[in-house]
């Protein structure tokens, strides 16, 4: 079964270190995401800027917006699909990723979502 997995952080958090402090931080990731990718579960990985613009139909036209969530301090900062027998199982690969392992990961609020994917259809198209 597949599982969809978003990594969240504390966008204030984030915001308030320098890009050096950042990049610290995030030099602790490739040793992990080896290990993670090792696990040969890993369907896809993603990681997404925290700027957010949202889609509604409102009295029949699409509106585009700033998301409702721009203003809060938690964003979505990656996400990534696993194939895993269980929810159990979904728990331990996704639990390789740096997301829950880099020391700074506490301190800036990150955080993994595990959720069972119901549906997947992969319309991806392949070159001969």
């Amino acid at each position: 079964m597949k599982y969809l997995c978003i990594g969240y952080l504390d966008k204030k958090k984030m915001d308030a270190l320098s890009k050096a402090q950042i990049d610290t931080a995030m030099s602790e990731c490739p040793a992990f995401m080896e290990e993670f990718y090792d696990s040969g579960k890993v369907l896809f990985v993603a990681g997404t800027p925290t700027e957010i613009k949202s889609m509604r139909r409102v009295d029949g036209r699409v509106n585009i917006t700033d998301s409702p969530a721009a203003g809060a301090h938690e964003a979505i900062g990656c996400v990534f699909l696993v194939e895993a027998t269980d929810i159990e199982d979904a728990i331990k690969v996704a639990a390789l990723h740096p997301t829950t392992r880099i020391a700074a990961g506490e301190k800036l609020g990150f955080r993994i979502g595990i959720s069972p994917v119901h549906y997947f259809e992969d319309r991806t198209l392949k070159t001969p």
